[in-house]
């Protein structure tokens, strides 16, 4: 064989390796990448679950200010259900968008980008949405009462009360940890309130940078 020839072949032995290596490279990152998309599958079926919540909380609080408009308590409360079960649904809705718009084909970086954007914002889907249920609970049952006959002229009950009371301290107490939690480790500070679904597919696109960049 001549040198020309073994230089051809060379060079085609080397070109063939390359796309072969870059085929199997490929396959590794579809194989992570759909492992991304598994991970945060429950995670979109939990906003699905909230989005109802949402819903509920509203059409309670529609139909407990609807038929209690002469009595001021049971109004409040179901303005509050009404305006709380419509900031879970659109929460939620928000979040769910954010998972279903998730360019997978678009470089990594550029979805570990959008992946912190989610993290970011479940964060605060956490704490808005949560938090409150220290709360919510009490109005909850008020809202469910105030669908049967109301006496107007009758009073608060004391345990409604002292449940408004003792929620209203957990809230309070709950947002100062996350405030402080923040001023402390700010780069942190949100790991609390991470969902699972998202730590193990930032995990999976960390494993896939590393990767590339070996």
């Amino acid at each position: 064989m001549e040198l020309d020839d073994l230089k051809a072949a060379w060079q085609m032995l080397g070109d063939r390796l390359e796309r072969q290596e870059a085929i199997q490279w490929q396959l590794l990152r579809d194989r992570k990448l759909d492992r991304v998309r598994a991970s945060v599958r429950p995670l979109f079926w939990g906003q699905v679950l909230q989005a109802g919540l949402g819903i509920g909380l509203l059409v309670l609080g529609v139909a407990c200010w609807g038929r209690n408009t002469d009595v001021p308590g049971l109004f409040a409360t179901g303005i509050a259900l009404h305006a709380f079960g419509v900031i879970t649904m659109v929460m939620a809705f928000i979040t769910m968008s954010l998972i279903g718009t998730m360019d997978y084909t678009a470089p990594v970086l550029k979805i570990q980008k959008r992946f912190a954007l989610l993290r970011r914002f479940h964060a605060i889907n956490a704490t808005v949405c949560g938090a409150p249920w220290w709360i919510m609970w009490v109005l909850v049952v008020v809202g469910f009462a105030g669908l049967g006959d109301v006496d107007p002229a009758a009073g608060t009950p004391a345990w409604i009360s002292y449940s408004l009371l003792l929620g209203l301290a957990g809230f309070l107490g709950t947002v100062g940890i996350v405030f402080w939690r923040r001023a402390r480790r700010p780069s942190t500070a949100a790991g609390w309130e991470e969902s699972e679904s998202i730590r193990r597919a930032r995990a999976q696109l960390d494993e896939i940078a590393r990767f590339e960049r070996e």
